[in-house]
């Protein structure tokens, strides 16, 4: 009897695990919901609520607004793959710009993808957009929306694609694992029509499900990972970048112009690699980001408080800029630009001191470099004699 029971009792862990492998599933569907909430809870966290209901005489009533980003990120949660998800993102950003693309990034190369307002969805498709200067390329190094004009775009860009009416461009990253995977290009086209602070909230919420989307993935996938016992693979060679085609969801767009390796057989270890040889110039372009960065002495916690506080900064005096082109156009003309939005920039000020005024990014005076930086374009002078500095 002692025998039966023995045999009974070994053959039981391989008759359950269908079971349990059925509970986990059930388990982390049941989550989803939750997470969602979760993760809809964060990005309005990570925005400043004032940047969202600045009052402006030609805007929607606040609780308007807010309706519709909700339902522009329920459309975006409810997509389940890559290109679903992506697609809504462009689909909800026309809604607060009058042209907007997507490019995706690829060891270190910028490729279109798709776009709307630009004639048809493939007007940008493979277009390479140059990071080594203007917006696009300090959206890329600092990983932070950055507003511009279109004068500082790659020339091709405009020559191929005309400027907007009001020349202001926006490009945005979309960050996945603290790494940029994708540009955002947007602007008012015939209009004025650019809501800043509405699309990177956009861009936080497709990040962030695009995140919880490649867990999905890697959970589905994990029991059969599980089963196969693990093979130890020699590091890659330096010119590669090595991409896991699960914890990446771009890893399926490759643009035409980046050569890549034959397709690799699936490796019975923990993750399947995808291999993309990286070009001469997109590893001189990933080179200065890394060289430049102002936070790489300081912990993980107060490097994210500066940087939340930059993009705070830029976040306001963008707003500044988007609501006041006229006044912006006559003080830089004039070289009284202070004056003329002195309301304005001290609110701002204000509130950028309340919250982040008593913060290590204090010392850094990120919204007084912004203004410098983006209102006057680093000519102190035309801010006038009143503006301190």
């Amino acid at each position: 009897m002692a025998e039966q029971n023995a045999e009974r009792n070994h053959g039981q862990p391989d008759e359950i695990r269908p079971m349990i492998e059925r509970a986990v599933a059930e388990a982390l569907q049941q989550q989803i919901p939750q997470l969602q909430a979760q993760i809809a809870q964060r990005v309005l966290e990570a925005l400043p609520v004032q940047a969202l209901s600045i009052q402006r005489s030609d805007a929607a009533a606040p609780r308007e607004t807010s309706s519709a980003l909700v339902q522009a990120v329920s459309n975006i949660h409810s997509g389940s793959t890559q290109k679903e998800i992506l697609r809504a993102l462009l689909q909800a950003g026309s809604e607060h710009c009058s042209r907007i693309a997507l490019f995706v990034v690829k060891a270190g190369v910028a490729s279109g993808w798709q776009s709307r307002g630009f004639g048809n969805d493939e007007s940008t498709t493979n277009f390479t957009l140059d990071l080594n200067a203007g917006p696009a390329a300090h959206a890329y190094q600092n990983r932070v929306a950055t507003p511009g004009n279109v004068a500082e775009m790659d020339a091709r860009f405009v020559e191929q694609f005309g400027s907007p009416a009001n020349e202001q461009v926006l490009i945005l990253p979309l960050t996945l694992k603290d790494k940029v995977a994708a540009l955002i290009y947007a602007d008012g086209g015939d209009s004025d029509k650019l809501d800043s602070a509405a699309l990177e909230l956009l861009v936080i919420a497709t990040s962030a499900w695009l995140e919880v989307t490649s867990l999905r993935k890697q959970a589905a996938a994990k029991p059969d990972r599980e089963a196969t016992p693990s093979v130890d693979r020699p590091a890659p060679p330096l010119s590669v970048q090595t991409v896991s085609s699960f914890s990446d969801p771009f890893a399926s767009h490759a643009p035409k112009h980046v050569p890549a390796s034959p397709e690799p057989q699936p490796q019975p270890a923990e993750v399947v690699e995808v291999e993309i040889e990286a070009p001469v110039h997109a590893t001189a372009a990933a080179a200065p980001a890394a060289a430049t960065d102002p936070w790489a002495g300081l912990s993980a916690e107060d490097a994210d408080v500066h940087r939340k506080a930059q993009r705070f900064a830029r976040l306001l005096v963008d707003e500044i800029k988007l609501y006041n082109q006229a006044k912006v156009a006559e003080g830089r003309r004039n070289k009284d630009l202070y004056d003329r939005l002195k309301e304005d920039i001290d609110k701002s000020r204000g509130t950028f001191q309340k919250r982040y005024g008593s913060t290590v990014a204090a010392s850094a005076d990120y919204f007084q470099h912004e203004l410098l930086r983006s209102l006057a374009e680093d000519d102190v002078a035309v801010m006038g004699a009143n503006f301190r500095h």
